[in-house]
């Protein structure tokens, strides 16, 4: 987070957020991308020759259409940086393809799908899309591009607090939160007993990492501090040099037979949809601990409960589900379970920094800079 972003934190924290402190913008270094890792050159979306005819809305800056309702301190920096309308309505889509005005950028979130058909019949005057979230599965990128918009994504400002999330998840399922939780607020807890509800400590066991990518990496320095030994698989083995690379394991099976705690950190791809399935399950140590903070897709629901419910897999942590918020019934009655609603990146840091993040990019691209953040 830049030092004016901290600041605006400070005075939301302490109740002292005014119209002012409200409108200071968020600054991304080109070649830098927030979250402190560098970005190289060739990973900057530039054009020098791209520059943008904006919408004639009467109003020199960028026309901007919230689809997604964002927290009010983002919204109000949208307002004050563009020409900004947000969403009234159940239908953003609609709402946006019967109004009156014209607009450049339409802004969004996970909420919303953005595929052929929902692109295909965006008005023309956008040109092109910023999704407040670090995935874009929900987006038709390839129909994107044919169609000629630019598409912006929110990566690195939100990595520490999904990461961080992880961790809770991970702690929740291992230390038995649900049944704990469900024991002293239903006030029939009985008092301290060498017996009650034994759970597992994370020092000392192995985390599996199914893709390590920025947050990966994050939730493995976080992991490592509380004494757990690292492994990963990705797409592509590491360098010698990189970090954990002692840890690399070339295959899914290989990881699962090793990990005592399978952490989901990669995208969702036709590679990985369903990826845990049975047949992956029964690879798996006595006792594993799942935790997924990816995509809810990247697992089979029905294969996972009823590993869970005979024991193949001791516990599970899940933040993201299939079909969410319409999630398999059957976690709702598992209680070794330990579910949350895709609250990963929800805190004021991470929302402080997706807004900040597009309305840079937005501002750049409106003005043909290079941006950082581009997709497409």
């Amino acid at each position: 987070m830049t030092e004016g972003g901290q600041e605006d934190l400070d005075r939301i924290q302490h109740g002292k957020v005014g119209a002012n402190q409200r409108r200071r913008r968020f600054s991304v270094v080109p070649g830098r991308c927030p979250g402190n890792e560098t970005i190289t050159d060739s990973r900057i979306h530039q054009n020098p020759r791209e520059r943008v005819e904006l919408s004639p809305n009467g109003n020199p800056r960028p026309a901007i259409f919230l689809a997604t309702r964002l927290i009010d301190v983002v919204e109000e920096q949208f307002e004050s940086v563009f020409d900004t309308k947000k969403v009234v309505g159940e239908d953003p889509l609609a709402e946006l393809r019967a109004s009156d005005r014209s607009f450049d950028v339409v802004v969004f979130s996970l909420d919303i799908e953005m595929r052929a058909k929902q692109i295909e019949a965006l008005p023309a005057s956008v040109r092109a899309l910023a999704t407040y979230s670090v995935g874009t599965d929900h987006i038709d990128l390839g129909f994107a591009q044919e169609r000629g918009l630019a598409v912006f994504n929110t990566p690195g400002v939100l990595a520490d607090s999904v990461a961080e999330n992880a961790i809770f998840l991970m702690l929740g399922a291992a230390r038995r939160a649900t049944e704990s939780v469900e024991l002293i607020r239903s006030r029939s807890w009985p008092g301290w007993s060498p017996r009650q509800l034994v759970g597992f400590q994370l020092s000392g066991r192995t985390l599996g990492i199914l893709g390590m990518g920025d947050i990966g990496m994050r939730v493995a320095l976080r992991a490592e501090a509380l004494g757990m030994k690292i492994l990963y698989s990705n797409r592509r083995p590491p360098a010698s040099s990189e970090r954990y690379a002692s840890g690399y394991r070339s295959s899914v099976t290989e990881l699962v037979r090793e990990s005592d705690v399978l952490l989901l950190a990669c995208p969702s791809t036709e590679e990985t949809r369903e990826i845990i399935d049975t047949a992956l399950l029964k690879n798996a140590k006595p006792e594993l601990i799942l935790v997924n903070i990816a995509r809810g897709d990247l697992v089979k629901d029905e294969a996972l409960v009823s590993a869970l419910r005979d024991g193949r897999v001791w516990a599970a942590g899940l933040d993201v589900f299939s079909g969410e918020p319409d999630i398999c019934a059957a976690y709702f009655d598992l209680p070794n379970v330990f579910i949350l609603p895709h609250i990963g990146s929800s805190t004021r840091e991470a929302r402080l920094g997706m807004g900040g993040i597009l309305i840079d990019a937005i501002s750049n691209w409106a003005v043909g800079r290079g941006v950082v953040n581009r997709v497409v």
